[in-house]
C-alpha cells in the first residue's frame, strides 16, 4: 500500500484507524504549516511571537515550493476530511558529494501526528511513502532533523546520526 501511495499519490485507505492517504496539493498549504506550529509548539518552543513570525514566513515558501515540485507532502486523512498526520519531504539542489550520486537531496520535515492519532504507525507509513518515492526517483541521501520523541521512528527506518553542526548567527 505504501509503494503505491508513494508512487501514485492517490487516495489509498489503510487499516489503520480506517484513515485514507493522499499526497497533498497547494490547498493543503495551510494545514501544512498549521502542522509545522504544532509540532514546534510540542517540541518546547512556545514564544507566540515567534511562531506567528515563522508561519508568516513559511506559508508562501511551502506554497510556492508545492507549486514547483520541490516539495512533496503525504497526509492521513478521516473518513470526516480532517488532516491528522503529514510527512513532507523538500527535494533540495546538493553540489556534487562524496556521499550520494546525485544533484537532489531529500529533506524530510514537517512531520506531525495530532496528538490523538499518536503510536498507530501514521508517521511510519507517511515517512516510508516519502522514502519510497525517492528510491523510485532516484534520490538516495535523504535526511532529516530528529525531534527527541521522533528519534526512535527514524532510527528503525534505517536513518543514522551523522556529523551536522551549526551555528546561529
Amino acid at each position: 500500500m505504501t509503494a503505491l501511495l508513494a508512487q501514485i499519490g492517490d487516495v489509498e485507505t489503510n487499516a489503520i484507524e480506517g484513515v485514507a492517504f493522499r499526497r497533498a496539493t497547494l490547498e493543503d498549504a495551510e494545514t501544512i504549516a498549521r502542522h509545522r506550529r504544532s509540532m514546534f509548539r510540542d517540541i518546547g518552543y512556545h514564544d507566540e511571537v515567534t511562531l506567528e513570525s515563522m508561519m508568516e514566513e513559511f506559508l508562501p515558501w511551502v506554497k510556492e515550493k508545492i507549486a514547483s515540485g520541490d516539495y512533496l507532502e503525504w497526509l492521513a486523512v478521516t473518513a470526516g476530511g480532517f488532516v491528522v498526520a503529514g510527512a513532507g519531504l523538500w527535494l533540495m539542489d546538493w553540489p556534487a558529494h562524496m556521499v550520494g550520486s546525485g544533484s537532489r537531496r531529500g529533506n524530510i520535515l514537517n512531520v506531525y501526528t495530532e496528538p490523538g492519532f499518536r503510536r498507530r504507525g501514521l508517521a511510519r507509513c507517511l515517512v516510508e511513502a516519502a522514502l519510497h518515492w525517492c528510491k523510485a526517483n532516484e534520490i538516495d541521501i535523504v535526511i532529516l532533523h530528529a525531534s527527541q520523541e521522533g528519534r526512535r521512528l527514524y532510527e528503525s527506518l534505517g536513518f543514522q546520526t551523522g556529523n551536522e553542526m551549526r551555528i546561529k548567527l
